[in-house]
């Protein structure tokens, strides 16, 4: 499919040229993140991709060492973020440095990473977590056959719904936002996304 082989080869060209561009800004963040806290500078963990496959998904660590074991161990911070589709608004565990570059998306840059190896496109749904999709359909019943048409393209550095509000939007509104793009995705349609994301990060909206 020419969609297909198109988009592949802006992937692995966008990427490539992306990490070797902003490699400067990758050098410089991971000096700041091991000054600002100990542990590692990437941090990695698995997310759903195309065909229900996990994938490791890579960024660079925003919060502190143990992040998800403080999660789990704290049963006020587990309800509100299972309550809140997954996120917290004023997360305890980030970082000040990683409260910034969150903001503005620079933790997400190790991503182009996972565009070379395949794992990921450019542009697509925002790759969600194994137990968030588990989760989630027990309380929005209906999405079910909705995940599996998202499931069905790779996932992506930025979307529809990454230009559209981000952490404001709930759940089940993100999974249509995320099908009605697998639905329209063409090649122009991705440039317009590209587009949208700079005003975006540059806003920071949503961010979290």
């Amino acid at each position: 499919m020419l969609y297909d082989f198109s988009k592949r080869a802006i992937d692995v060209l966008g990427s490539a040229a992306s990490l070797i561009l902003l490699s400067p800004l990758l050098l410089m963040v991971g000096i700041l993140i091991r000054l600002d806290s100990p542990g590692p500078i990437i941090y990695s963990h698995k997310r759903v991709g195309k065909d229900g496959r996990e994938f490791p998904l890579y960024k660079f660590r925003s919060m502190v060492q143990n992040a998800d074991a403080i999660l789990w161990s704290d049963p006020k911070l587990l309800e509100e973020y299972k309550k809140n589709s997954f996120k917290l608004k004023n997360d305890p565990r980030i970082t000040r440095i990683g409260r910034f570059i969150r903001k503005y998306s620079i933790d997400e840059i190790p991503q182009f990473y996972n565009i070379l190896r395949g794992d990921m496109s450019i542009v697509g749904p925002r790759p969600y977590l194994a137990k968030e999709l588990v989760d989630q359909q027990k309380t929005y019943p209906y999405t079910k056959e909705l995940i599996k048409n998202l499931l069905l393209v790779k996932p992506g550095v930025t979307g529809y719904w990454q230009v559209s509000g981000r952490s404001e939007i709930n759940f089940d509104e993100r999974i249509k936002m995320d099908v009605a793009y697998v639905r329209r995705r063409s090649l122009i349609y991705d440039f317009e996304i590209m587009l949208k994301t700079i005003p975006a990060i540059i806003k920071g909206k949503g961010a979290g």
